[in-house]
């Protein structure tokens, strides 16, 4: 794990551009294409605006970029909340991106378990994974895909992506037999989310925490130097089994780190 605090989030956001360029760019020459999944958010807003931007645009050849959605709540793709329609103003649309380089979650569905189904699927099938276990397995025995990269965020709850404290995703690391996608109800919100399983985050090769803001300090606290207690604070159970984990804070959030 490695640590960087920023002095404002503008610098921040400038440094974890340049780490999305490094890291997308060695993809591309490795194998030809970056799979990274995105978080929703104001500060991952701010990245992607700097992403679209003049100074960062054409550092790195988007036609090659394949974007997917850590997390997403139930509302529809054009609604204020949608994660797709916040990266979608704010990345997509400034930099052309086609829409077959676009993995969303197809929110229309309706039906909340043919939407997880839906894009377990999509994601298998871009991951040309074979992840047909036994009958008796339950999905146990499922790959996971490899993404290059993961963005998260953390809730003044400590969650990320949409895995919430003491909720069936969290306890048991997927639901219903999968292990790539949960349909995650969120008791305290009284709504449904949509979200990769820790499987798939920690499966990831690299995974980049972009956290800012005061009221996060407390918690940021006791996920970093408190005791382990995943189920409460599920940001701690973010550990790659074979990847790089970089946090990236703001100075207002690591105020009370030692």
């Amino acid at each position: 794990m490695k640590f960087k605090i920023f002095s404002d989030i503008a610098n921040l956001t400038r440094f974890a551009a340049e780490s999305f360029v490094e890291i997308g760019s060695r993809a591309i020459e490795e194998k030809g294409w970056f799979a990274v999944a995105l978080s929703g958010g104001s500060t991952p807003k701010a990245l992607y605006q700097l992403l679209a931007s003049e100074s960062f645009k054409n550092k790195i050849d988007w036609t090659k970029v394949f974007f997917f959605f850590g997390d997403e709540r139930r509302v529809p793709p054009d609604d204020e909340e949608s994660n797709f329609r916040m990266a979608n103003e704010n990345f997509f649309q400034l930099l052309r991106i086609p829409d077959e380089n676009i993995f969303r979650w197809q929110t229309e569905l309706g039906n909340a378990g043919k939407i997880a189904a839906d894009y377990e699927q999509r994601i298998e099938n871009f991951f040309e994974l074979d992840v047909k276990p036994p009958a008796h397995a339950g999905g146990s025995d499922k790959k996971s895909p490899r993404f290059d990269l993961i963005l998260l965020g953390m809730g003044t709850d400590g969650h990320t992506a949409s895995l919430f404290p003491f909720t069936e995703a969290v306890k048991t690391g997927c639901v219903s037999g999968r292990s790539t996608v949960a349909v995650n109800y969120v008791e305290k919100l009284g709504e449904t989310r949509f979200t990769m399983t820790f499987p798939v985050i920690n499966n990831a090769a690299n995974i980049i925490f972009l956290i800012t803001g005061a009221e996060k300090a407390e918690t940021l606290k006791e996920v970093l130097e408190g005791e382990y207690n995943p189920e409460k604070f599920p940001a701690q159970k973010v550990k790659p089994t074979n990847g790089n984990l970089l946090w990236l804070v703001d100075a207002e959030a690591a105020r009370l780190l030692q």
